[in-house]
């Protein structure tokens, strides 16, 4: 292949046909480029794909300004709207555009050059110094969040096995690190709570390194109180529906974050009682998860604990088999006194609860009963030798007060007790029309029948 043993030779005729690289079009640069994946070691020590590369860049510099892929065009004196394309907003469609690349924001060559394989890609970003740590590009982040989108849905669209699932986490894992690095950088600056969480779902399932998925879990927990029901819903990779450990480690990261007003702590409360309910079907939901998610927020976070009520009635439904212990365990997370009144009684009749619960619920509702102030009674004269001892408003106002916080106190446990007995009455009348209709008798009221008894 020298020139030693023929003039033009096969080398030779290479080594002419790579220096007119800058000539070629961007279609055959691509094509080119996208071979080499086959080859990619052969092809780098070569020096042949640092050559087609560098024509790559050529043919984007023609078109676009190419100090924007090294320029800090992440720095703080940059407008966040101008630098990266994506606008801050608090209200987003299910999609979340500020994040994927539209037509205004997105670069004419980024659909072009996520054809190439990772490996390509990877050495591309090697190249201009921005891999890893040393991303600090914003539009070679939002490329590298269009490429990892696109082959996301690649993926989706082949059965992959077990082994090439592995392989491709291990392929595209830098990518993911250098993307998320990117977003680090420009925090909450640049990006909202929805398009975050567009971003932890994309690279999720790209071999995410924990140190940056844990970064991003920290931005994203700081941010919290702008999260949506939808935003929350992150598919679970284990065996249940939803990804409630996610959901837990960023309840804590937004609870311990500093600057968290009272305000705040309660939109998140309301955003965390509808996941709650909505998760609560669940089969493969454990109680320790429910309780994570529960407890995970202070007290002060809920001004009315009825929503966890709910999700508390809703996750008994669909967990018939609960034993008693488990039924009790489950109920901790209520703050009793923190029920509405009409919830305090739905769940004093709910079959499902505990009857010591039930009692617990009620009792607490003692205090908020103010008794009504009594009259104060004038004093009377002695008549007919009888003399009647007036000790003075204050003292007649404090007994009448307790006497009717006993007799609320007492009406309430009478209530509580009617439920009981109402209940082992349907189970008596329950068991007797099974009996009798086992052995085929009818059903016959004689005139001498004793009545049921009256409960009320």
């Amino acid at each position: 292949m020298t020139e030693k043993l023929s003039t033009c030779n096969l080398l030779q005729q290479t080594q002419v046909f790579l220096d007119g690289l800058f000539e070629w079009s961007w279609k055959d640069i691509l094509v080119c480029l996208k071979s080499c994946g086959s080859f990619c070691n052969y092809a780098d020590s070569s020096g042949l794909l640092d050559k087609l590369i560098c024509a790559l860049l050529a043919k984007i510099a023609q078109n676009s300004d190419i100090s924007s892929f090294i320029a800090a065009s992440s720095s703080t004196s940059s407008s966040p709207e101008t630098a990266s394309g994506f606008r801050p907003s608090s209200s987003y469609k299910n999609t979340p555009e500020s994040i994927k690349p539209s037509s205004s924001s997105r670069a004419w060559w980024f659909d072009d050059v996520a054809i190439l394989p990772p490996k390509i890609i990877e050495k591309l970003f090697q190249s201009l110094g921005a891999y890893g740590a040393d991303n600090n590009s914003l539009i070679l982040t939002r490329f590298l969040l269009h490429y990892l989108k696109v082959s996301a849905q690649r993926k989706a669209n082949y059965n992959q096995t077990s082994s090439a699932a592995v392989n491709s986490k291990c392929e595209f894992g830098g990518l993911a690190d250098t993307a998320v690095h990117g977003i680090i950088l420009v925090g909450r600056k640049t990006f909202s709570c929805r398009a975050l969480f567009w971003v932890l779902r994309i690279v999720s399932g790209f071999g995410l390194s924990k140190e940056y998925r844990l970064g991003l879990e920290r931005l994203i927990g700081g941010m919290l109180d702008e999260a949506t029901l939808d935003d929350l819903l992150v598919s679970g990779h284990d065996r249940g529906v939803y990804d409630v450990n996610l959901v837990i480690r960023l309840i804590r990261v937004f609870v311990k974050s500093e600057g968290v007003s009272v305000q705040k702590l309660k939109i998140a409360g309301r955003l965390i009682d509808k996941y709650l309910g909505e998760i609560s079907p669940d089969q493969n939901l454990k109680i320790s998860k429910f309780l994570g998610v529960a407890e995970s927020l202070p007290d002060s976070a809920r001004d009315c604990f009825d929503g966890a009520y709910r999700a508390i009635d809703i996750y008994l439904e669909s967990h018939p088999s609960l034993s008693f212990e488990e039924r009790s365990r489950l109920c901790r997370c209520l703050n009793y006194e923190k029920l509405s009144l009409g919830a305090c009684k739905e769940l004093a009749k709910n079959p499902k609860i505990p009857p010591r619960v039930a009692m617990q619920a009620l009792m607490s509702q003692q205090s908020k009963i103010t008794p009504p102030t009594p009259k104060p009674k004038p004093k009377q004269q002695c008549v007919n030798y009888e003399m009647i001892v007036y000790k003075g408003d204050a003292d007649d106002e404090e007994s009448l007060a307790e006497e009717g916080k006993m007799e609320e106190t007492l009406n309430l446990q009478r209530m509580q007790w009617r439920v009981v007995e109402l209940e082992k009455l349907c189970r008596q009348m329950k068991g007797q029309m099974s009996r009798m209709v086992k052995h085929n008798h009818v059903l016959a009221t004689p005139t001498h029948a004793r009545p049921l008894p009256r409960l009320c």
